[in-house]
């Protein structure tokens, strides 16, 4: 295993996944916000299209996948914007439309379904020197520009209106995080693959998410996680295929690596979920509702079982969704 680190295209498929890792979830991290998760899916679907175009004129496909999957970004965009078009409906759009595009350009230009095969599934291990050169400086403008303008891509996220009255161009915002997205979908597309890009994006994010709780730290953990399974499942694929002469591909195999972090911190996260709500199942703030009741049901104390909620000067007790406190003679309901 050691020798094998020595070969310079295991050096530089290390190089490439680490890079991957560390700029497809930043980008992601503003998607799941947006709740667009499957954009990078309907990217990279398109840029199978530009993929073909590439092996039908002799270009370098890499670069005419971003220049597909950028105006693939920008036209989704549009629809969703101007085309009062629901955003799932324009990426279904993209879906069938880039790959069936791809399939039929790559039988026009004489190539087989073998050559394609290895953008949908990623080759990490034969990538050139250009292009981890060109995979390291696109990873560089979407980790600058991704957490640079990490602000204002947050504000735009989270709160459209806000962040117009903020003074914020919300379209010009919106059109930049689609295309730093089509960007890192051709960055991933020689690591995990076309197919398979969207999760290196997304399931880093939902795994931090399960211990994060602030947007900063959802980013950080999701960077940690998504360098940690692009170096850890390429090392992995390599040790399996050397040790015990297995197939295993490193696209699936850096998923699959990315997918059991989510696994491995999913119970974590129910847990710490459960206690913050169990410290405080409702905000830390006067109730409006205030009614008075002479009468109840349960006889609220230390040991009826129901949840206790220190409030002011007084404790109230969670019951069937809302919260009751026993005053002298009465009950006050929230």
């Amino acid at each position: 295993m050691i020798d094998l680190l020595g070969y310079d295209f295991m050096q530089r498929a290390l190089l490439a996944a680490l890079v991957t890792g560390l700029a497809a979830p930043v980008i992601g991290t503003y998607l799941v916000q947006r709740r667009l998760a499957l954009l990078g899916d309907g990217l990279g679907h398109v840029a199978v299209t530009g993929v073909a175009l590439g092996l039908l004129t002799g270009i370098a496909p890499t670069w005419t996948a971003v220049v597909v999957a950028i105006l693939g970004a920008v036209a989704i965009e549009t629809i969703r914007d101007r085309g009062h078009t629901s955003g799932d409906l324009a990426l279904a759009l993209l879906f069938y439309g880039g790959l069936a595009g791809g399939v039929m350009i790559t039988g026009l230009a004489g190539q087989s379904g073998a050559t394609l095969q290895q953008y949908l599934f990623g080759s990490i291990t034969s990538i050139s020197r250009t292009d981890i050169w060109f995979t390291i400086a696109l990873a560089f403008v979407i980790l600058g520009l991704g957490l640079g303008l990490m602000p204002q891509l947050f504000t735009v996220a989270q709160d459209q209106d806000f962040a117009q009255v903020a003074g914020l161009n919300v379209r010009a915002y919106n059109l930049l995080v689609a295309v730093l997205a089509a960007v890192t979908v051709t960055v991933a597309m020689r690591t995990v693959g076309l197919l398979l890009v969207s999760a290196l994006m997304i399931v880093p994010v939902a795994t931090s998410q399960q211990l994060a709780r602030s947007f900063r730290a959802t980013i950080a953990g999701a960077v940690v996680v998504g360098a940690g399974a692009g170096v850890g499942g390429l090392l992995v694929s390599a040790y399996l295929s050397q040790s015990y002469g297995l197939t295993v591909q490193p696209g699936p195999a850096i998923v699959l690596l990315a997918l059991a972090c989510f696994v491995a911190t999913w119970p974590l996260g129910v847990l710490l979920r459960r206690r913050q709500r169990r410290h405080a199942p409702f905000p830390d703030v006067e109730p409006d509702d205030h009614e008075v009741s002479g009468t109840h049901d349960h006889e609220h104390g230390p040991d009826c079982g129901h949840l206790a909620v220190p409030h002011g000067d007084h404790v109230d007790y969670v019951h069937d969704g809302h919260r009751h406190a026993p005053h002298g003679e009465h009950y006050d309901e929230h």
